[in-house]
């Protein structure tokens, strides 16, 4: 058996014994993967450490839930040429005498313009008096505007125009390709036909969330899902306001991994997703066996997690992902990250070691050190 120098065997221990040293002071990305596991609660810290595996991640996998209400989806399409309270009208009478009621000596016909629905649903015309307009079209106001004109001027004729007013105009804003208001016309009676009536969405349509806001009730859902459920395309109602975000849900990355705040880019995040987001783990510091996930854990999720009916409120959890157990990969595509999560990934062992080397020895390699440390 080969016998080394003992200077050699001196260089090596004082080697092992500086990195050693120096390893308790090198600066580093967080916490280890045991100081992270001695703040659970077993040992008194104030957080529940859970290592996921698939009952974990079926009791954690609760995503936002969009929808519209049942108002919203029963209600009825309108009439695009229905007449309603706020709309704007304009009223053409041509008489068949010389001097009318309404004309005068040089022309038969007399106009009236911008007459406004009152909030009641009535106009008032002229010799015709408080007349009725909501619920009516167009054509059938006229022939009511007809019946009481021709009993003081014979064989009136009425022309009705309508233009949509505040009764029948929805407003679009936030990321929309043209923000405004715009009427309920025979297109764009539906959420989906006016949204493409206003240019259609400004952002991603996989992470655009419309919101509906019709008085103090309000529904939202993903625009992508308004092509994939007709029942999500409602009708709309005069006064509805329609906004358009992008989803601002976000998890913050930290640790030996890219260290951000960044943006979901799919309606549901996985954890392995999440790591691929900031360009995975680092093959020479990351610990694949020590990927933790931050979370304030509403109460019935944390009681399904722990198997406890005595937590109280919001708990704090931390989820343990070991990407090298049988089925860890499987585990992590699975367990579904949400908003505001915060991901570290430790650093590995050798992480630390390695910054010790290369803090003893520089550019050089631990065996040339060895050999410079003991004059070799």
């Amino acid at each position: 058996m080969k016998r080394f120098p003992i200077r050699w065997i001196r260089g090596i221990s004082l080697v092992a014994a500086m990195g050693l040293m120096a390893a308790c002071q090198l600066p580093k990305s967080g916490p280890n993967k045991s100081e992270i596991l001695s703040g659970s609660t077993t040992q008194g810290g104030n957080a529940f450490v859970v290592e996921v595996d698939d009952r974990v991640t079926k009791a954690t996998s609760a995503i936002p839930e969009y929808g519209f209400s049942s108002a919203f989806r029963t209600a009825p399409n309108l009439a695009a040429d229905t007449v309603r309270p706020g709309d704007i009208l304009g009223l053409t009478i041509w008489e068949n005498v010389d001097d009318g009621l309404l004309s005068g000596e040089l022309s038969g016909a007399t106009s009236l313009e911008q007459i406004q629905v009152d909030g009641e649903g009535f106009i008032f015309v002229p010799y015709a008096g408080r007349i009725r307009a909501a619920g009516n079209t167009p054509e059938q106001l006229r022939q009511l505007i007809t019946d009481k004109l021709q009993e003081q001027t014979p064989d009136p004729q009425v022309e009705v125009r309508r233009t949509a007013g505040n009764g029948s105009t929805v407003s679009l804003s936030g990321e929309i390709g043209a923000p405004g208001v715009y009427p309920i016309e025979r297109p764009s009676r539906t959420l989906l036909g006016m949204l493409s009536q206003a240019g259609g969405v400004a952002a991603g349509s996989d992470i655009a969330l419309v919101t509906l806001i019709r008085g103090d009730q309000r529904g939202t859902v993903w625009y992508d899902d308004l092509y994939q459920d007709p029942k999500l395309d409602i009708a709309l109602r005069g006064g509805d306001r329609i906004l358009v975000e992008a989803d601002s849900r976000s998890y913050i990355a930290l640790g030996a991994t890219g260290q951000s705040r960044v943006a979901f880019d799919t309606q549901d995040l996985s954890a392995l997703e999440a790591l691929a987001q900031v360009g995975g783990l680092q093959s020479l510091s990351s610990d694949p066996t020590g990927i933790f996930v931050l979370r304030k854990e509403r109460q019935d999720i944390a009681r399904s997690v722990m198997g406890r009916s005595d937590l109280q409120g919001d708990q704090r959890m931390i989820y343990l992902l070991n990407l090298t157990a049988p089925n860890g990969l499987f585990i992590a595509r699975d367990f579904v990250i949400r908003d505001d999560d915060t991901i570290f990934v430790t650093e590995a062992p050798y992480a630390q070691w390695s910054k010790s080397i290369s803090l003893i020895a520089g550019g050089l390699t631990p065996f040339a050190n060895v050999a410079t440390l003991t004059g070799g």
